[in-house]
């Protein structure tokens, strides 16, 4: 590709709007909760744990209900998975994760409607995904079971 005057405007605006993105209030939340929940001891106990329990609980969901351990390692599943949730530097870190992606996915959408009408961003969020039955644009050509038009 040669560079032409367009597309190093083209590239210039894509960095000015990356600049634009990283200096938002989301982008700062995100960054002082992550700063948060890397130095928050328990919470980083709590994912370790999680973790430990979690491939346990994987190489119990092979065999299912016919694993010795099955209801013992799926109910500390649950229990280490809800004690995460309600851990408040994991719960803050979440949220402000969720908040970033939906700007991000509210910026996808604009710039793929400001090409046409008929681009599909893909952004795993239903509010933003329109038109067929897999929501925004699965890439698997119909394997998923939405309608390829």
């Amino acid at each position: 590709m040669f560079a032409t005057m367009e597309s190093m405007l083209l590239l210039d605006q894509a960095d000015h709007l990356a600049e634009l993105v990283l200096q938002s209030e989301p982008a700062e939340a995100y960054r002082r909760s992550y700063y948060r929940l890397k130095n928050d001891k328990n919470a980083q106990q709590l994912i370790s744990q999680f973790t430990k329990t979690k491939d346990l609980y994987e190489d119990v969901q092979r065999f299912g209900k016919y694993h010795p351990d099955y209801r013992k390692i799926s109910k500390e599943m649950r229990d280490i998975k809800r004690e995460l949730d309600l851990n408040e530097s994991v719960a803050t870190f979440k949220k402000a994760e969720n908040e970033l992606q939906a700007l991000l996915d509210e910026i996808s959408v604009q710039v793929g409607q400001a090409v046409s009408e008929h681009i599909k961003v893909p952004t795993g969020n239903p509010f933003f995904d329109t038109g067929s039955s897999c929501g925004g644009g699965c890439g698997s050509g119909g394997s998923c079971g939405c309608k390829v038009s």
